[in-house]
């Protein structure tokens, strides 16, 4: 297996930081990045780590910190819990978890309820579920748990990280992966002369809107800058190469080729790998990403970026999973791109 730094990677993916609560997530990110950069936040949950000259212009380089999670709506009969999507679920995957509810005097422990198989009829077992069909268990009479769990408490799946095989697997994977590689790609750069102000962020809220790359791409005023997330490997069964492109673990870094990302740093970063021989494939995105690349490009007056992203499977799952390989390609591959910039580059496409 290739040399990543999985402490740290291990403790990112252990915390709970569904969108809008990426506070524990956020302390991680930043306890490391304290020990070799310079280190803010803002008001949003966003937190910066920063090297380079103060008053250089900025490179910006954005993985979010955020997973999908639940919120509480209601606490019903029994003290069972209705609860919402924050983010895209397929409520598939949710049956028979265990959930980590965050709740104001500690957390709390639940089970996703349904129906069991035996008390369905024959064409209720053939149907899907729904979010509406679940509710959650924590064991409590509505009393105790109307008092403890207020609605709008939010939780994660309750499923900590572990190798398997070569790989690593586990939830929020998606997408602090790329909150690991923008900091890994950072501290990559410490102890070079830099050109740039280069700020790697753990941004918030990417799940339900793109909306911290909003914030810190506005607060940064960039004049370039990279997202990094995971792309959907192609090897496992169902997935059509025709239409997501050949992008098998172990492949490296994937660059998105989109209206919305800039040819010109994508052709520097296709050199930079040639030149490094690290690995790397392209995939098509016409319109746009569905990344906080999207955001980037649009803060201000536009801001030339691209799109970096290490493959994966079983994506918002609670066994998201990476190679190690491909993760430490991205890292390489940010890093040569910004070694490699000229002083004052002409991004003009």
């Amino acid at each position: 297996m290739v040399e990543i730094n999985q402490d740290f990677l291990f403790a990112l993916l252990r915390e709970a930081g569904p969108s809008g609560s990426e506070r524990r997530a956020a302390d991680v990110w930043k306890r490391e990045a304290q020990t070799f950069a310079r280190v803010s936040e803002d008001h949003f949950g966003n937190v910066y780590a920063e090297l380079g000259p103060e008053d250089a212009p900025t490179i910006a380089l954005m993985g979010h910190l955020d997973e999908i999670g639940l919120m509480v709506s209601h606490v019903g009969d029994e003290g069972l819990l209705s609860v919402v999507g924050v983010g895209g679920w397929d409520p598939q995957v949710l049956v028979g978890q265990r959930i980590r509810l965050l709740a104001p005097e500690g957390d709390l422990t639940g089970v996703v309820g349904k129906k069991p198989i035996h008390l369905m009829e024959p064409e209720d077992r053939k149907q899907a579920s729904k979010m509406e069909d679940l509710w959650l268990d924590v064991g409590l009479s509505r009393e105790e748990a109307q008092a403890r769990i207020p609605v709008g408490t939010v939780g994660v799946i309750d499923q900590g990280p572990l190798l398997v095989g070569e790989r690593i697997v586990g939830r929020a994977l998606d997408n602090r992966v790329g909150a690991f590689i923008v900091l890994e790609a950072l501290r990559a750069l410490a102890g070079t002369e830099l050109k740039y102000r280069v700020v790697a962020v753990g941004t918030s809220q990417e799940e339900i809107g793109l909306f911290g790359a909003q914030v810190s791409g506005y607060r940064l005023n960039p004049v370039a800058g990279v997202a990094v997330d995971l792309t959907h490997e192609t090897k496992q069964p169902g997935v059509s190469e025709k239409r997501s492109g050949v992008k098998p673990f172990g492949s490296g870094a994937n660059l998105s080729v989109s209206a919305r990302t800039s040819p010109v740093i994508r052709r520097q970063m296709i050199a930079a790998a040639q030149a490094e021989g690290i690995p790397y494939t392209l995939s098509a995105n016409p319109h746009s990403t569905a990344t906080d690349g999207d955001a980037l490009s649009l803060a201000r007056a536009g801001v030339p970026s691209a799109v970096v992203s290490a493959p994966a499977r079983y994506m918002h799952s609670p066994n998201e999973m990476v190679d190690a390989r491909d993760v430490d390609a991205c890292i390489r591959l940010i890093a040569a791109w910004i070694r490699g910039l000229e002083a004052e580059p002409d991004f003009t496409r």
